[in-house]
């Protein structure tokens, strides 16, 4: 998913789409998957110095993401669309301003609590910690330095930092990350059911498509196995008083009065695949250094007076 948070920051993506040429470019590539510079010319009848002008928009807006791949007739261009969904926050910086926002980054490794299942596993950007599918290691202290972990099933806890000042309440939090399957190896057609509870009261559960490793994740680090989970979706989770959103879609009723959190509540953070789960298909969670997105857990709150 691709969050633009103002229309401002969005300018590349909109000037990316309005071209009917390059619009055409996200069509083919959608459907195909993934095509070199020469296929792309020759579906679109154009010559390969025209198309290289408007990959370059479409790579820049973050769109399509370009890569060097190496075979038996030398090096080629190969081009994929790298979002599945485009977001746009259409409130002004001024109304932004105007509302009372705290803001905190959770690192992969600083969960609270865990209760996991192998295949399971996690690493720093040098090294993996400890052993594979050996959870125990999930209470080694040097869990803290994470960037990736993995599990088939079981949950991942984390405490949400809440220093909102005195005498204010939670009005809507929102919640991104870049989560994938689990698989054993890789495999894109994968799905899992990962639920999401807050204090542990599920808010809504979404589908991952697969993990992903048909192409190495732009910030995975070199020395990572090219049969492992390489990158994820980025996923952004809403709770307002409307309900449970995940990238602006409503996934169940679930509204923040339930949990009538202020400034003096304890938050928890719960990722789950139930062993009872349709599709048991397992939980990646990527932070920066890993996967498509140099993030980890991002949590922004809104809130207003008590």
């Amino acid at each position: 998913m691709l969050h633009i948070k103002n229309i401002d920051e969005g300018l590349k993506v909109f000037k990316a789409l309005g071209s009917e040429v390059r619009v055409q470019i996200v069509k083919l590539l959608l459907k195909n998957h993934a095509m070199n510079m020469n296929e792309l010319a020759g579906s679109l009848g154009i010559t390969n110095g025209a198309l290289t002008s408007h990959i370059k928009k479409l790579e820049e807006s973050g769109i399509v993401n370009v890569t060097q791949e190496y075979s038996g007739h030398g090096n080629q261009k190969i081009c994929r669309v790298d979002v599945d969904k485009i977001l746009i926050e259409m409130e002004t910086e001024e109304q932004a301003e105007e509302q009372n926002i705290y803001e905190a980054n959770i690192p992969v490794g600083h969960y609270s609590n865990f209760d996991v299942y192998p295949t399971c596993g996690l690493s720093d950007t040098n090294a993996v910690i400890g052993v594979v599918d050996d959870s125990r290691y999930f209470a080694h202290p040097d869990h803290v330095n994470a960037k990736i972990l993995w599990f088939t099933k079981g949950y991942v806890e984390y405490l949400i930092p809440n220093l909102l000042p005195t005498s204010q309440k939670v009005d809507q939090i929102t919640i991104s990350m870049e989560i994938s399957s689990e698989a054993p190896g890789v495999n894109n057609d994968w799905p899992s059911d990962i639920s999401f509870l807050l204090n542990d009261v599920e808010i809504g559960t979404w589908t991952s498509p697969g993990d992903f490793g048909d192409v190495r994740g732009l910030l995975t680090p070199d020395w990572w196995f090219p049969n492992w989970n390489q990158y994820g979706h980025l996923k952004m989770i809403v709770i307002n008083k409307k309900g449970t959103f995940i990238d602006g879609l409503q996934i169940s009723g679930v509204n923040i009065q339930q949990f009538n959190f202020n400034y003096r509540s304890t938050i928890r953070l719960k990722m789950m695949v139930r062993e009872d789960a349709r599709h048991v298909g397992g939980f990646t969670l990527f932070g920066s250094g890993f996967g498509n997105y140099n993030q980890d857990i991002q949590v922004r709150i809104k809130y207003s007076p008590m």
